[in-house]
């Protein structure tokens, strides 16, 4: 293998370069990226960023050393339309075309919207870095902020715009913010999180459209009602970015299908991060998660299986992911299912500080902690991707967010 081409430049595939070179790897490295900025971190723009205590600076991931280490050619503000395996040609935008021997896909999600987002002025999404920017410079105090979606972005968003004095209404489909993942009893904790800072809740019915011509005005609900807004936030979620791959082998079902190694049906490419979906716990089921910790460490494994040629590594890594609303951490690990047996084993709900379990069969499966992350990590440390096991069915994650 003399060249492989990197697909998708934010963390996975930042991280895929550099284990290619770690790895052993000297032939030609090509990282290409849809947006024109280097790879930076996406956690903080939810959070510190968006509050204005970072500058995109201090989101780079790498520094001017680090990338020239890489010995890589860049394609940044490019974004690959086709794969012809028979070639191994990776066709971009425009028309270019990379040759590689091997292909990283690391493409990760596309952010959802809703009807009127895209064109009203003071309407945001909340995915990439001009994103947060242009949210950051409508956001003041005083501001009818209406967040779209209660998954951990939106619930961050929410919660770092009432930290900058704004008045925050939080929309969501579901009854309870992030039930799905968490279950209920723990996702009733998170949702009396906005409560008691001042943020008001419409959940159980959708947002349908952004309303507005010159400038948003409000959001309306799928039961008619309209929720007036100076600006809004849209976070309701994502779908893996898969389109280029259409006709090339590869198979995609809410991502890219993956064995456990991060290997697709065809061997020189592999999947890491946000888009792939990849064979968990006892391989009965697959799983897609847009952790950061997935995209942090999938790449170790699927680069030495691409190497190889072959299957030679397993993704064991228990998924995990730590966010920060009102003042509190919130932490989780493992893959949580409706059925399983959640019990408070250290310190109080009330106090907002414990740790609770989750089980299934006996077993301990998951782990929650609020504002405690010594005992957290005590907790996860006794998870393997073994204790999971398989049901038969897609595992319960939370939904892609920045972190």
């Amino acid at each position: 293998m003399r060249s492989v081409a990197v697909v998708g430049a934010s963390l996975a595939g930042w991280r895929a370069a550099q284990e290619l070179r770690e790895q052993g790897f000297d032939g030609r490295l090509t990282l290409i990226g849809a947006e024109h900025r280097p790879p930076y971190d996406r956690p903080p723009l939810s959070k510190e960023f968006l509050s204005g205590h970072l500058d995109p600076a201090e989101l780079a991931l790498g520094d001017p050393e680090e990338e020239d280490d890489l010995d890589a050619e860049w394609r940044l503000g490019r974004t690959a339309v086709r794969l012809d395996p028979r070639t191994g040609t990776v066709t971009l935008d425009g028309g270019d075309q990379v040759r590689a021997d091997g292909v990283v896909a690391a493409t990760g999600a596309s952010r959802s919207t809703i009807t009127g987002a895209p064109t009203v002025p003071g309407s945001h999404l909340v995915y990439t870095l001009d994103d947060a920017l242009a949210l950051r410079e409508s956001v003041g105090a005083g501001s009818r902020v209406v967040v779209v979606g209660g998954g951990l972005t939106g619930s961050e968003v929410a919660s770092t715009c009432r930290s900058l004095g704004a008045r925050v209404t939080l929309v969501e489909g579901q009854h309870v913010p992030l039930v799905h993942t968490l279950g209920i009893e723990i996702a009733s904790l998170c949702l009396a999180l906005h409560e008691d800072h001042g943020v008001r809740l419409r959940c159980g019915t959708r947002a349908a459209r952004v309303l507005g011509t010159e400038r948003v005005t409000g959001v309306e609900l799928t039961d008619g009602r309209v929720v007036p807004a100076d600006v809004v936030a849209v976070c309701v979620g994502a779908h893996p970015t898969t389109e280029w791959l259409r006709g090339s082998g590869v198979r995609t079902r809410q991502g890219v299908l993956t064995d456990a190694g991060c290997v697709t049906r065809l061997r020189n490419v592999v999947a890491v991060g946000d888009v792939a979906q990849y064979q968990s716990g006892n391989h009965a089921h697959t799983t897609r998660t847009g952790y950061w910790s997935h995209a942090m460490n999938q790449p170790t494994t699927a680069v030495r299986n691409l190497l190889a040629g072959s299957t030679i590594a397993r993704c064991t890594a228990v998924p995990h992911f730590w966010s920060r609303q009102y003042g509190c951490s919130v932490q989780f690990a493992g893959e949580a299912m409706p059925k399983d047996k959640i019990e408070v084993v250290d310190g109080s709900t009330k106090a907002r500080k414990f740790v609770a379990t989750y089980r299934r069969g006996g077993r301990l499966v998951a782990v929650f902690a609020m504002n405690d992350p010594k005992r957290f990590a005590a907790y996860r440390r006794k998870l393997t991707a073994n204790s999971v096991p398989g049901s038969g069915r897609t595992a319960r994650t939370a939904p892609t967010a920045p972190g």
